[in-house]
């Protein structure tokens, strides 16, 4: 079979198709002819500083559609030939991939595979932050880090259709800056200001809930940024700076909480408590309620043209790699 693989840490250019040996699934697992292919900032990430990379050589990529090929010992409810999206660990840069049967998904009736590479990762992840972790609650106002990207993207119908009172969003430029507010923000701010904007924008008071994929000194903005008793929730350090502390001088006088979440962490922790996020994120996405676009798809051997898009901050929603070979 065909996979995008890397040999050693660095730049796009160490993304290179090779013909790898099909993956048999083990047991609780399950096999997958993948169509389409989900690009993560994770991906990235693993590719450039080895994030949850556990060793070289080493195929990318965390969600991906496509049909059942075979399942292992132990699997229920999943049948060969079914079409499904699925969550992996890595392996997804590739023409066929093994997933844990509890990240695995069945396709709503009408939904397409195009659409459903979309989702597995991004919108449990983006449901959790609003609902499961950030807990918001109607008429209460949030501030997203990262507003125009996949989460962002999703985040804001989300935060939009819980009753927020105003949605808030952070971008890199001017044009994401409209595409933030074309998708469920009321406004979006440059990175470079937004603190101050936020102040600006409610009367000094400051917003309920911060989410920060950014880490850093971003997060400690994001913490100046909160209202009395305010909420910021973590999932990311995409900065790559040092990792952030805070204590009782950041959060004792007005009360502020920080926590964090990881999507991998879930579904390797409790990947049934992932299931019930997703079930409940998928059935928006299947009513048509929420929609994440896909705005580039890139075939298989151009996964680093995928990169270095992503990588030069200009990319909105989300991007696809094509892998089911076309038929004749």
């Amino acid at each position: 079979m065909r996979a995008i693989r890397f040999d050693e840490f660095g730049g796009p250019e160490v993304l290179r198709l090779v013909e790898a040996e099909v993956p048999l699934p083990g047991p609780g697992e399950v096999s997958i002819d993948i169509a389409y292919t989900g690009v993560n900032f994770a991906d990235l990430k693993a590719r450039s500083v080895g994030y949850r990379v556990a060793a070289l050589p080493f195929v990318p990529g965390l969600e991906l559609s496509g049909r059942v090929r075979a399942v292992g010992d132990g699997v229920t409810g999943i049948a060969v030939g079914q079409e499904v999206a699925a969550m992996t660990e890595g392996g997804a840069y590739a023409e066929v991939a093994v997933a844990p049967a509890a990240t695995v998904f069945p396709l709503p009736a009408g939904m397409s595979p195009r659409t459903a590479a979309t989702l597995p990762t991004v919108l449990p992840t983006a449901h959790a932050l609003i609902h499961e972790v950030g807990r918001l609650q109607p008429g209460e106002s949030v501030l997203v880090q990262g507003a125009a990207g996949g989460v962002g993207t999703v985040a804001g119908q989300l935060a939009r259709l819980a009753g927020a009172g105003a949605v808030y969003g952070v971008v890199s430029s001017e044009a994401k800056a409209e595409y933030a507010r074309a998708h469920g923000y009321d406004d979006a701010f440059l990175t470079g200001t937004f603190d101050a904007d936020v102040l600006r924008a409610t009367g000094g008071r400051g917003v309920d809930l911060v989410l920060d994929p950014v880490g850093g000194e971003t997060l400690r903005r994001g913490l100046a940024s909160l209202a009395l008793f305010g909420r910021l929730v973590s999932y990311g350090n995409a900065s790559g700076e040092e990792a952030w502390r805070v204590g009782q001088g950041e959060l004792y006088p007005r009360g502020s909480s920080v926590s964090g979440f990881s999507v991998l962490g879930l579904a390797a922790d409790d990947p049934d408590a992932l299931r019930a996020i997703a079930d409940r994120a998928l059935a928006l996405a299947t009513s048509g309620t929420v929609e994440l676009p896909v705005t580039a798809e890139f075939a298989l051997e151009e996964a680093a043209s995928a990169h270095r898009l992503m990588e030069s901050r200009t990319s909105t929603g989300k991007l696809l790699l094509r892998v089911a070979r076309p038929r004749r």
